[in-house]
C-alpha cells in the first residue's frame, strides 16, 4: 500500500502545471507508468525523459526514486527518527522487515546507517561524474551539478532515467562516466544488509554471513560471465559494438553487463544487438540483483541456492552445505516458490502483449522481463506501446518491486499450523 500510495502522489505530481516541458501534453496513463517506473526503481519510460519534463517534472522523478529506493518503510522510519524521534514498535517491525534486518531493537541506527550510506555513495558518484561533465565535456556548472546529480541517484537505485535523449549512448568509450556509473549500480544492487557488513567487516570475510558470501560471488562472477558473452556476441555487429576500438568494446560490453543487473543505463543501441544478447540479457535481468537491495528479479541469492541445491542433489548429499554452513530447509521451499511465482509473472503479461500488440515475442519478452526485474532496459518498444499495454507493464513493474513472495505473503491472511500429517510418498519424477 505504501508503494501504490507513493505512486498516486507522484502521478498527481507530473499532471500538475510546469510539470511537462512547453509544446508537450502528459495523458495520465504515461504520467502513471512514468510515476510507477520511478517509485518502483524500473526505469522504462514511455516519453523522453530529457525533454518531455521541465526541471521540476524531473526533480519528482528523482525525489520518487530516492524515496522508492529507500523503501517506503524505510522513508517512513526515516521521518520518524528525524519529526518524532522515537518509532512504534509497529513501525519497527515493518520497516525491519522490509530491511531484511534481524532485530529490530537498533533500528534507528539501522536506518541512519542505510541512509547515510546511500548519500555517500551517491555524492562520490555524482562528484566523480561533476567534474568530468565540467572540465573533460565544457558544460556549465548548473547543468553539469544537475545531471551528475541525477545520474548518481539514478545509477545508485538500479534506476536507467538520463538526461541524454540517447542514454548513455554519448559516454560509449568514456571510462570516467561509465565506471562510476556501473560503481553505483553493483552497490545498489547489492543490497543494504550487504553493504553494510562490507562496510563493516570488509578486512574480515571469515565473519561475512552467507547471504554476503553469495552476494559477492554471484556478483563477481554474473559480471564477468556477462560481459565475456556480450562482449565475444556484439564484438563484430557493426551497429553496436564493431564500430568501436577494442578497449572501448570490452567497456561497452562490461558496462551492458552490468545495466542487466537492473541497472536499466544504455551505451549502445539495445534494438540493434543480436538475439543472442537478448537471450542472455534476458536471463541476466531475471535473476536479477541482491535482496534487500533497490533491484528485482528472483535475486541472486535466489538462483545460487537453487544451484546448490541442484549440486547437492546430484551429489546425492542429505544437507545443502554453502560456505561452511548448512542452508535451512525452509529456504528449499521459499527458493522454489520465489522462481515459480516470477516465472508466472512473466509468462502470463508477455502472452497478454502478444494479443495487444504486433511486436514481436523477443522484443515483447525483453521488456516483460525488464519490467518485472525493474531493470529499465528496453529495445525501443515502450513509448509505441497502446495504453492497455503501458497499464500491465505497470503493474509488472509494482509486483517485481514489491517481490512475488512478499506479495503473496501479504495476501494470505494468517499462518495455517496443520497438526496432523499424511502418509509419504515420492512420486516418480524426471
Amino acid at each position: 500500500m505504501g508503494f501504490v500510495g507513493a505512486i498516486a502522489i507522484g502521478t498527481i505530481l507530473l499532471l500538475l502545471p510546469g510539470m511537462t516541458a512547453p509544446g508537450r501534453s502528459t495523458t495520465f496513463v504515461d504520467a502513471l507508468f512514468t510515476a510507477t517506473s520511478a517509485v518502483t526503481t524500473t526505469g522504462l519510460a514511455s516519453v523522453d525523459t530529457a525533454t518531455h519534463w521541465t526541471f521540476l517534472g524531473q526533480l519528482a522523478i528523482i525525489v520518487m526514486t530516492q524515496v522508492g529506493g529507500l523503501g517506503i518503510l524505510i522513508s517512513a522510519a526515516l521521518v520518524g527518527v528525524l519529526l518524532a524521534r522515537r518509532l512504534s514498535l509497529r513501525t519497527r517491525l515493518n520497516a525491519a522487515s522490509e530491511f531484511q534486518a534481524e532485530g529490530f531493537t537498533d533500528l534507528r541506527k539501522l536506518v541512519r546507517a542505510v541512509v547515510g550510506l546511500t548519500l555517500l555513495i551517491e555524492a562520490i558518484v555524482a562528484l566523480l561524474l561533476f567534474l568530468r561533465f565540467l572540465i573533460h565535456y565544457g558544460w556549465d556548472v548548473g547543468r553539469a551539478a544537475w545531471n551528475a546529480v541525477f545520474d548518481s541517484i539514478s545509477a545508485f537505485a538500479n534506476l536507467g532515467f538520463a538526461l541524454q535523449t540517447d542514454n548513455m549512448m554519448g559516454f560509449v568509450s568514456d571510462p570516467f562516466v561509465c565506471l562510476p556509473l556501473c560503481a553505483g549500480v553493483i552497490l545498489g544492487g547489492l543490497g543494504f544488509p550487504v553493504i553494510v557488513q562490507l562496510w563493516r567487516d570488509w578486512a574480515h570475510p571469515l565473519r561475512w554471513s552467507m547471504n554476503t558470501n553469495l552476494m559477492v560471488t554471484g556478483t563477481i562472477g554474473l559480471l564477468v560471465l556477462g560481459s565475456a558473452y556480450l562482449t565475444f556476441v556484439e564484438w563484430d555487429n557493426p551497429d553496436t559494438f564493431g564500430r568501436l576500438d577494442p578497449p572501448a568494446r570490452v567497456l561497452a560490453g562490461f558496462f551492458a553487463s552490468t545495466m542487466t543487473r537492473t541497472g536499466g543505463f544504455n551505451s549502445v543501441d539495445l534494438a540493434a544487438m543480436r538475439d543472442e544478447s537478448w537471450f542472455a540479457s534476458d536471463v541476466l535481468m531475471f535473476i536479477g540483483a541482491g535482496p534487500a537491495s533497490v533491484g528485482g528479479g528472483i535475486r541472486v541469492t535466489t538462483f545460487l541456492v537453487l544451484f546448490f541445491i541442484m549440486l547437492a542433489e546430484l551429489r546425492g548429499e542429505g544437507n545443502v552445505n554453502i560456505f561452511g554452513k548448512r542452508l535451512s530447509r525452509a529456504v528449499h521451499r521459499q527458493a522454489i516458490t520465489i522462481v515459480l511465482i516470477s516465472v508466472a509473472v512473466v509468462v502470463a503479461p508477455t502472452l497478454l502483449l502478444l494479443q495487444l500488440t504486433e511486436f514481436p515475442l523477443g522484443r515483447v519478452l525483453f521488456e516483460v522481463i525488464s519490467a518485472f526485474s525493474t531493470t529499465g532496459l528496453s529495445t525501443g518498444i515502450t513509448p509505441d506501446l497502446p495504453d492497455s499495454a503501458k497499464i500491465v507493464l505497470a503493474v509488472v513493474m509494482l509486483v517485481g518491486r514489491v517481490g512475488p513472495l512478499t506479495l503473496g505473503g501479504a495476501l494470505v491472511l494468517r499462518e495455517r499450523r496443520i497438526l496432523y500429517e499424511f502418509p509419504r510418498e515420492r512420486p516418480v519424477v524426471g
